[in-house]
């Protein structure tokens, strides 16, 4: 029987395909080749690297909400790279912070690009599928959500795109390959509009600014090439955007807002320097306009944001037309500061910065390289990681009472952004062989607490003695817009409700010399090119008064020593054919020498070993171990070591674990013996002369041959 005929025809899968020349490689795009049931899905390849996007909504708005609950997800498929995952159950579990961190920097640029109004639920999903080392998965998977969002139903005003540039040499790189990343001195991306940038991310080794807005801008000009080439997709294959239910505040209740609560008296609540006075204001605002229309249940659903908007609005025009900020500061004026250091006892290092009512206190902790943070990923340049900066902010630092549930994508993101900061200051690890971690704890927030955090883990490195090279301070830049591009105020070290009211939170740390991270998000369908180098120019102002008038009068260089509750490290190099010797068979020599002495011991493929511990003689005592361990014996050399064995010829002496000689019994005293043991017991400590090699090419050892007054090494 012909089953073909029978059941089914032919499938023929029709689908369009596009392509361009992007940095001399191809990008590609299928569309309609799967995903079908999604709003949006672009199949999309840049070289080898594969992703599968999708753009997806839900039919209405969700109930209840006064945000646009968009997710982004990024999905690192191990199989894209050729690996099977770790762990028991060998797949895929939560998203790894690099992937939370891609899932930010695709969010951050689309998220403003919806109606203001939309309240349905959107998910942005990206898939590696296969990673290429050519192309980076991340830029690609901004693309794919860019495009299968715009040929989507889903009302958004794009498409966006966004490329990255590295610099080796001086010389900028259009998305760099991961082995130029790798040396890269500059790590940016940037995402544009057709005619805005909309979205900078940055990590770079001092790179001064005006080299920075260069490389900003070259990613813009390939941002608009990429974005005409998907216009001409989304003419072909577009979909009609959908209808939704607009959750807009209606006109009507802002009147009626306006006649019980004048412009003025709004104005009164919110500007005060004091957040809880300002929260308390607003409390009481509310309180009234809630007996005023509790007959109106349609207007109470939206009151919280009625009111929000009104604060809001308030805030913005006497800022833009007054030059009046909240807390009665100039615009360029930055909060009063206070850098301490040693704020908490018997750790390796400690520092807490305020900035008005922002705070944090920075723990430093020291350790051996073997606790260095392992990474399984996608890219392969990176194993394992040396310097960790965790970043918390809890609850009662912004006066709320919540659960903690453990370090969420924001939490992860701020932690990441301090980290980038601080990595092109560290030391070498041939310089200072520790594993470091720097922990933000949030004890009060009202802006910017991840540049806080970059002032604050400086002053903490340096006061544990980390050998930074240069201090590194951070401060945020906000921005109020008004209707055309040349109606703007840029505003200096802006506090909480200058982000939440405004159009931009732009964040640059560095050091006296250059950028070291940026990180910018808008509210806006992007900045120009004015507003972007006048942001830049006031981080740098702002930088240099933090570090030269508040950092380094609390501690100017790093301190010369660890703390002496810090572990020590001592550090020797030895060949490489002499590893297996100290490690053992199974490792049990170093272990042996691990138990004997408490300390712990890295040796990396070069030969390069790190001996570390808080007990000094100890650790001598595992180095002279180790030395002993991978020297030969000379004749004339003098050992000290322990009889572990007696046999009727001799007894075999340990000079260090594994490494063992024998004393023939007429090499034991100077009057002959009958038995071994009539002079040595097991346990004894002697001390013996190499002999050299005997008749049949043994080394053999003596004791009666010990010079007077002689001392062994071991």
């Amino acid at each position: 029987m012909d089953y073909n005929n029978t059941f089914s025809t032919p499938l023929v899968n029709e689908y369009k395909t596009y392509s361009m020349d992007l940095a001399g490689r191809t990008l590609k795009v299928e569309i309609g080749r799967v995903g079908k049931q999604a709003n949006g899905c672009a199949f999309i390849s840049y070289g080898d690297t594969t992703l599968l996007c999708t753009a997806t909504a839900s039919a209405k708005p969700r109930e209840g909400i006064d945000f646009f609950p968009l997710s982004v997800e990024y999905e690192e498929k191990m199989y894209a790279v050729g690996k099977i995952p770790g762990g028991f159950n060998k797949r895929e579990g939560k998203a790894s912070e690099h992937a939370v961190l891609t899932s930010r920097v695709i969010d951050r640029p689309m998220r403003p690009l919806f109606p203001k109004d939309y309240r349905n639920d959107v998910t942005l999903s990206n898939m590696v599928m296969a990673v290429d080392p050519q192309c980076n998965p991340e830029v690609v998977a901004m693309l794919g959500s860019a495009l299968a969002t715009s040929i989507s139903d889903i009302p958004f005003d794009g498409p966006i795109a966004g490329t990255q540039i590295g610099m080796i040499d001086g010389k900028l790189i259009v998305n760099p390959t991961l082995a130029e990343n790798a040396v890269s001195d500059l790590k940016l991306t940037v995402a544009s509009t057709r005619e805005k940038v909309i979205m900078i991310e940055a990590g770079a080794n001092e790179v001064p600014e005006d080299k920075m807005i260069e490389a900003i801008y070259l990613a813009h000009d390939v941002n608009r090439s990429i974005i005409e080439f998907f216009d001409g997709i989304v003419a072909e294959c577009g979909k009609p955007k959908h209808e939704y239910e607009s959750c807009a505040v209606p006109e009507e209740l802002f009147n009626a807002i306006k006649e019980i609560v004048p412009p003025a008296e709004m104005e009164e609540a919110v500007f005060t320097d004091e957040k809880q006075v300002r929260e308390e204001n607003i409390a009481k605002i509310t309180e009234r306009l809630e007996e005023a229309f509790a007959e109106n249940e349609e207007w109470l659903a939206v009151l919280d944001e009625a009111v929000y908007q009104y604060q809001k609005k308030t805030v913005r025009k006497m800022i833009l037309k007054d030059h009046k900020r909240p807390d009665g500061r100039e615009v360029r004026q930055i909060r009063p500061l206070l850098a301490e250091i040693d704020v908490v006892p018997r750790v390796h290092g400690s520092a807490m910065f305020t900035r008005g009512q922002t705070q944090i206190c920075n723990i430093t902790t020291l350790a051996p390289l073997s606790d260095a943070q392992r990474l399984d990923g996608l890219d392969e340049n990176e194993t394992e990681k040396r310097y960790m900066h965790h970043y918390n902010f809890p609850s009662y630092s912004v006066g709320e009472t919540k659960p903690s549930r453990g370090p969420g994508r924001r939490e992860i993101g701020h932690g990441a952004l301090a980290e980038k900061a601080l990595v092109p200051v560290l030391p070498s690890i041939e310089e200072f062989p520790y594993a470091i971690r720097t922990v933000s704890e949030t004890f009060e927030s009202n802006g910017s607490t991840s540049q806080a955090s970059v002032c604050a883990s400086s002053l903490s490195l340096m006061a544990a003695g980390v050998p930074i090279k240069k201090p590194v301070a951070g401060i945020s830049c906000g921005l109020v817009t008004g209707d055309t591009d040349d109606d703007y105020l840029v505003l200096t070290d802006i506090q909480g409700l200058e982000d939440f009211f405004g159009d931009m939170d732009f964040k640059v740390a560095g050091t006296h010399d250059g950028i070291t991270a940026i990180q910018m998000d808008i509210k806006i369908h992007g900045l120009t090119k004015d507003i972007v180098t006048e942001a830049i120019s006031r981080c740098k102002d702002a930088r240099e008064y933090i570090l030269t008038e508040v950092m380094e009068k609390a501690i100017a260089q790093p301190r010369e020593s660890v703390s002496e509750y810090a572990p020590k490290i001592i550090q020797i190099s030895i060949d490489p054919d002499k590893i297996g010797d100290v490690v053992g068979q199974r490792g049990k020599t170093i272990n042996t020498i691990i138990e004997r002495t408490g300390v712990k011991i890295d040796i990396n493929d070069d030969g390069f070993v790190s001996i570390c511990g808080t007990d000094q003689a100890m650790m001598e005592k595992a180095l002279g171990y180790i030395n002993t361990i991978v020297s030969d014996f000379e004749k004339g050399q003098i050992l000290t070591g322990t009889v572990v064995s007696i046999k009727e010829f001799g007894a075999f002496i340990e000079f260090a674990p594994g490494k063992e000689g024998m004393v023939h019994i007429s090499n034991i005293a100077k009057e002959r013996i009958r038995r071994v043991e009539d002079v040595l017991t097991l346990g004894d400590v002697v001390t013996v002369i190499c002999l050299g090699k005997d008749n049949m090419g043994r080394i053999s050892f003596s004791i009666k041959d010990v010079p007077k007054d002689a001392k062994g090494s071991r």
